[in-house]
């Protein structure tokens, strides 16, 4: 990152507020998953209605917010470190928990990716118990997490053009290397960082869960 951005980054922090954030950081998520705007905000806000259309006029004044009230500038993207994470998810476990607050902690948003069913199959060598939009609501409950997708089958940098994250965080147990992470984002010329994160439960998995579980029912 080159010192302007530095510099920008900073005056950023400085004119914006949490609360004018978390507005940001929601208009951010609604472009992509099409939900409602004004409800989203409410929730995520706990602020009267009033105050945050007072918000959101000093946001347009600023050149963080479109004139349309709903979309986000140059300038208001700029301002949210978005992060991107991903994984099968099909038991949510506290090794699970533990990398999600991680990856939050590192920017902004946390988008999340859920395999597909196919995918989930690929990489696990069996069928998971939930299906992908199960395993994608359940993820989407969470508290860290400002929004999960079902990922692409065919080509994982899709939803990686869709997202444009800052940051792409990797959990310590995925399969996917660095490298071919940084190659792929160069091609979608995205300048992106690869975080790998660790987890203090490593023994923590949905595949031992699932066999320990099946154990303990046969042994009843």
């Amino acid at each position: 990152m080159s010192s302007d951005e530095l510099k920008r980054g900073s005056e950023i922090e400085k004119i914006l507020d949490q609360s004018e954030k978390i507005i940001l950081s929601v208009m951010y998520v609604c472009q992509i998953d099409g939900k409602a705007l004004s409800q989203t905000i409410m929730k995520k806000c706990m602020l009267s209605e009033d105050m945050i259309n007072s918000k959101i006029d000093e946001l347009v004044k600023n050149q963080f917010v479109n004139e349309d009230r709903c979309t986000l500038t140059e300038i208001g993207r700029k301002s949210l470190r978005v992060v991107l994470a991903g994984g099968v998810f099909d038991i949510i476990h506290p090794g699970h928990i533990h990398t999600l607050n991680a990856a939050k902690a590192l920017g902004d948003v946390l988008v999340v990716v859920v395999a597909t069913d196919n995918t989930a199959v690929k990489m696990k060598k069996r069928n998971p118990i939930h299906s992908q939009e199960q395993r994608q609501e359940l993820v989407n409950s969470l508290s860290m997490v400002d929004l999960c997708l079902i990922g692409q089958e065919e080509d994982i940098f899709k939803t990686v053009n869709l997202v444009r994250p800052e940051i792409i965080a990797l959990g310590y147990d995925q399969v996917h290397q660095e490298k071919f992470i940084t190659e792929g984002c160069k091609k979608i010329k995205l300048d992106a960082t690869v975080a790998r994160l660790q987890s203090p439960i490593p023994e923590s998995s949905s595949s031992k869960i699932e066999k320990e579980y099946g154990e303990s029912i046969h042994g009843i």
